[in-house]
Order: C-alpha cells, then structure tokens, then sequence
C-alpha cells in the first residue's frame, strides 16, 4: 500500500469511528458481551477487530502444519556435552590441550584467551540411547529420556556470536545488533491474534538454580523493534498482579473504567486527526486490551482446578509461582486459549565453573516439566499444531575454563555447534539430525544456522521467510534478514 493510500485509510476509518455513536469502546465492550456489535467492521491491516488483531498476511503462504509456537528459550547456553552430544574420546583424553588443528584458529572470549593450555574435558555424567533413533541422552534428563521418541534432536546449530547478549538478541530478532522486532512480534505483525481477549505474544521468565544471579535479560528481547507497539511481547509476571498496570486504582470501579476509557479515545481520536500517527491507534487498541484482559489473564493463570495428575506430571515445582514447572504449566493453559507465540526464558546455564554440581540443579529445574509439557499437549491432542523448541543461545566448550580437577571443571562459550530440539507442529519426531566431530568441537554433518532455524520455524508456522517483511528507513527488513534455507529433513 502505498503511502496516500494508507493516510486515506486511516482518515476514513477514522472519520467513520468518530461519527459512530460507540467507538472502538464500543466495539471491545460488545465483545464482552458476545462480540456481536460491529463484529468484523474493523478490519484493516494490523488493527484492531472484533475478533482480535489481524495480521498482514491475508492468506498463509502454503499450508501450515503449527498454529502456535511454546519457545522454552533455555537463557545461559547449555552444555551440549553434558546433555545431548556424547563425546566418550573427550573422557579418554581427559587433561590432554585441545589440538590446534581442531580449534582452527577460533576466536575465544576474553575470559578463556589469557589461558596457556585448553584442557579436554567429557562429561561427568553418564550418558545412555534412547527411542527408536538411539538418541544420546545425559542420565540427568531422566524425563526427556521418555520423550526421545517425541522430539527432534538437532546436534549441529552454529552462530556466529560468542557472547550473551549479541546471542540472545540474534535468535530471538534475528541480528545481533538491538532493535528488530522478535520473533513473537513478527508473528503477530503476520498472523495477527486468534483470541480477542489475550495478547498474541506473552512472555513468561523464571530463574534457575544452577547460576541464580547469572546474566540478566532485557525486555528489548520480546520488544516490537520497529513494528507497531501492538506487536510487543507481554509480560506475565508471579507477583500478585501478573501483568502491570492491569488493574484499576482503587476508587475506580468497572464502570467509571469504561467511561474513562471512552473519553480517552475520543481524546486520542482528536489527536490522531491532527497528526495521522498510527501509533496512537495502537495505544488506543492496547487501552482495550488492558480492559479485557481485567477478566481473561485471572482466568487463565487460576490453576487451581487443574487435576491433582497434573500436578503430579509437572513435579513438584509447579504449584510455586515463577518456576519453570508453573511457567510450562501457564504455557498450556495459554496455548489453549489460541496465545499464537508463548516465550519462556530460564535463566542460569552460564556454568564458566562448578559446572557438575550446577548442570545437574539446573537441569533438575526444566527436566520434568519440559517432558510433562510435551506428554500434556499430545493428550489433549494439541501437540500436532503446536510446536515446542527447547535450547539456548550457544553451546559450551570441550575444554575446562579455569583449572580442571578430578572432580570440577567449567566450560566457556562456543558458538560453533551446539544442541536444540523440537517437538510437534510438523517436525519429524523421533529423530537426530546433524553431527560434529569426536571432540564435539565442529560441525561434520549437516549444520543449522540461525536463520534457518528461524525459517523452517516459520515454514512450519505457514509462512515463507523471504515474504514477510517490513519497509523500514528505505529497506525491507525480515526475521530471517538476508540469509535462511529450510531444513527439510527435520519436518515430517
């Protein structure tokens, strides 16, 4: 759409709600009361309808095989080599220097460059085949072990950062530079929101018990970057209230809410036809939102009916408010409730030392619930359209940070290969895909970059990478930015 176009859009949408006798008010409290009134009169690109927010994309690019994504982002980088990639020549070749041939010359962190020798280290864990791929499993995943069958293991991610945040960004915006739009906000901006009540993209964090105080997140990674702030990802937090400024002050009841919120619009409307700033229909929408949400978000985080096997599949830790087990728990409930993207970060993989004692807690933390996720989606016949991922931003070395001993050694960043799964939402279950070397140090089969994880994730999803995008400062910009192949042989 060209840019008179979209200025006459806005100017007529505008001029026909300001002579409607209710408004988008009007429009979000007759959805409360059956969605009737107006119902499907507001509806253009990235606005606000009767039944939610519609994305850009007016028809899927081909048939999607996931309505919804649960991204258990596991924040810190996870030792592959003490989960998932077995590597028994590093366990023989304990203490021996990494050979320079294997390094290649590779860049190191300034916390490993300043060390005079690389020591080999394996895994202190014993590790075991499961399913019917022969899956290498750490035997402190006791419970993902009983899902080999059900997950994809991808052994040969790569990325080109090598510390935390550049990382992090870059998986979940698609640059390590800050600014893009993430992951949920571009399948908002695509596929707009399947439920009017909730946003489309929720955000749920917990901290782990391997590296309590380890590197902190930042809400710029589930931010809207460029895209309208409709498309930022919303927080859901443990405390009393779930999501700030959600609730009404106190003197102000359910009514008085409703005419304020009235009045502002026609407040914003005003400003809006001086100025045609689009995002001042977002805030308008997002006042909405807030207003519906008083009644939806304590009704889905209410677990309390849920049945006592439940409980009993998450563990333990899932009547504790914040845990993993009760964020995956909430993820459930939200996917159930049409939520198109649900982030969960876990924090506390960064084990530069102490990593045998800290893994091991760290992995008790997300093992159980992980597993139960997967189990609980598939009886309730969901696992199919809804597409898990579980990993980090990076892998962990094969040499010891630090000093090795007999019992302790820590592992410093690697960005050169490391593990990912998936599961459901048209992966090919029971599988492992790509291999790295004997010394778990780089990739010898079949390598995943980023950005093709980021387009085979919205392949699955219905949508074709190279078409979703956004003209931005004179160029358009895509998750994927220049780069992204589809990884065929993991999508069933």
């Amino acid at each position: 759409m060209n840019p008179f176009e979209e200025r006459s859009l806005h100017l007529n949408r505008r001029a026909f709600l300001g002579k409607s006798a209710v408004g988008i008010g009007g429009a979000a409290l007759a959805s409360l009361l059956g969605g009737t009134l107006l119902s499907g009169c507001l509806r253009t690109n990235n606005e606000p309808t009767a039944r939610g927010l519609e994305g850009v994309l007016k028809a899927l690019h081909h048939a999607p095989k996931a309505k919804r994504v649960i991204y258990l982002f596991q924040s810190g980088g996870p030792s592959q080599l003490d989960l998932y990639d077995y590597k028994p020549l590093l366990n023989k070749r304990r203490g021996e220097d990494l050979p320079d041939s294997v390094r290649g010359g590779q860049r190191l962190t300034g916390m490993t460059s300043g060390q005079a020798t690389f020591p080999l280290v394996g895994s202190q864990f014993g590790f075991k085949q499961y399913g019917d791929s022969g899956a290498w499993i750490s035997d402190i995943l006791p419970y993902t072990s009983k899902i080999a069958d059900e997950i994809c293991v991808i052994n040969s991610m790569y990325t080109e950062a090598i510390n935390h945040d550049p990382a992090i960004t870059f998986f979940q915006t698609g640059s390590q530079q800050p600014g893009r739009p993430s992951m949920g906000s571009w399948l908002s901006y695509g596929l707009g929101s399947s439920n009017e009540n909730l946003p489309a993209f929720t955000v749920l964090l917990s901290r782990g018990t391997g590296r309590p105080n380890g590197q902190p997140l930042y809400s710029r990674l589930w931010g809207n970057g460029f895209l309208h702030s409709l498309h930022q990802g919303v927080q859901f937090r443990s405390a009393k209230d779930p999501v700030l400024y959600l609730n009404d002050p106190a003197g102000l009841d359910r009514a008085g809410r409703r005419r304020m919120l009235d009045q502002l619009e026609q407040l914003n409307a005003m400003e809006h036809e001086r100025t045609h700033d689009p995002e001042i229909e977002s805030r308008i929408a997002q006042y909405e939102m807030a207003y519906r949400m008083q009644t939806s978000v304590p009704d889905v985080i209410d677990v309390s009916k849920e049945p006592d096997q439940i409980y009993q599949m998450y563990g333990p830790d899932v009547t504790t408010p914040g845990t993993f087990a009760a964020n995956c728990l909430l993820a459930r409930r939200l996917a159930e409730k049409g939520v198109r993207f649900i982030q969960l970060y876990h924090m506390g993989w960064d084990q530069h030392e102490n990593l045998p004692s800290a893994i091991a807690r760290q992995a008790k933390d997300v093992d159980q619930a992980s597993a139960a996720l997967i189990l609980d989606l598939k009886q309730r016949g969901m696992l199919d359209d809804t597409l898990v991922i579980w990993g980090g931003e990076f892998g962990r070395t094969n040499y010891s940070q630090g000093i090795l001993t007999d019992t302790n050694y820590g592992r410093d960043h690697h960005p050169r290969c490391f593990t990912m799964w998936m599961a459901g939402g048209g992966v090919k279950s029971g599988t492992v895909y790509g291999k790295t070397d004997d010394f778990g140090y780089n990739i010898v089969e079949n390598p995943v970059h980023v950005h093709d994880f980021q387009a085979t994730m919205l392949h699955l999803l219905g949508i074709n990478h190279e078409k979703l995008t956004y003209r931005y400062q004179g160029r358009r910009f895509r998750l994927t930015d220049v780069e992204g192949h589809l990884v065929h042989d993991i999508m069933a």
